[in-house]
């Protein structure tokens, strides 16, 4: 009978982690739909990667990369012009940084743990859409490689650094919060922290609340 109990909690524990992943999927999307702020030439930005990987923190990196996946398709044929290559893009962007995350985050599960993954996965995607950028932007651009070359250091790097620094603050700041609302939920299991140690890391919202206000004004400033 233990057995069977254990069984039934398990399944239903599964059916809101679906349905979770499945809702926090459809607001990654309606991000992109409604929050698509220009940047710098035909570049975008949309905080579809925090809530992606806010996902992978709470289920793992095997869930960002699902998201990532339904994400980009959903986006390709609903409102994107780019067609496969620009949602092979998203796809290998947002994973980039999300799953770097997630990884690490999963190893050292701590405020730490997650912003040591955050600031990876900075890097990693940043580095990575300059390579891919420099493979595929040509395909899409009309544009011969070395033009899109010339671009990658003024453009394409300073872009997909905002854009990371700006989703790493964002996911600093919402994460918490949400959390405690999937525990109450109870789609996550309570935990045993305390508010002292909680304390302790208050200047990493400080800093992630600054680096919100510091992105946000470039992007302006960018547009001017």
């Amino acid at each position: 009978m233990a057995k069977s109990v254990t069984l039934g909690n398990k399944s239903r524990m599964d059916v809101k982690k679906l349905v979770t992943l499945s809702l926090m999927t459809a607001i990654a999307y309606l991000t992109v739909f409604v929050f698509r702020i220009p940047v710098v030439m035909f570049l975008k930005y949309e905080p579809k990667d925090v809530i992606i990987t806010i996902g992978g923190f709470m289920f793992g990196p095997l869930a960002s990369v699902i998201m990532s996946a339904v994400v980009s398709l959903v986006e390709m044929v609903t409102i994107s012009g780019t067609g496969p290559i620009g949602a092979l893009m998203n796809f290998i962007s947002t994973t980039a940084f999300a799953c770097t995350a997630s990884i690490l985050y999963k190893k050292i599960h701590t405020i730490k743990g997650a912003v040591t993954g955050l600031a990876c996965g900075t890097i990693f995607m940043t580095l990575m859409m300059l390579a891919w950028n420099y493979l595929i932007t040509p395909l899409y651009m009309g544009t011969p490689r070395e033009t899109v070359a010339e671009m990658l250091l003024p453009v394409f790097l300073p872009f997909n650094l905002l854009k990371a620094v700006l989703n790493s603050a964002l996911t600093v700041m919402l994460y918490k919060p949400l959390t405690q609302i999937m525990r109450k939920a109870r789609v996550l299991p309570e935990t045993s922290g305390n508010a002292a140690g909680a304390k302790r890391y208050v200047w990493v919202y400080v800093i992630a609340a600054f680096a919100v206000l510091t992105c946000a004004a470039v992007i302006i400033i960018w547009n001017l």
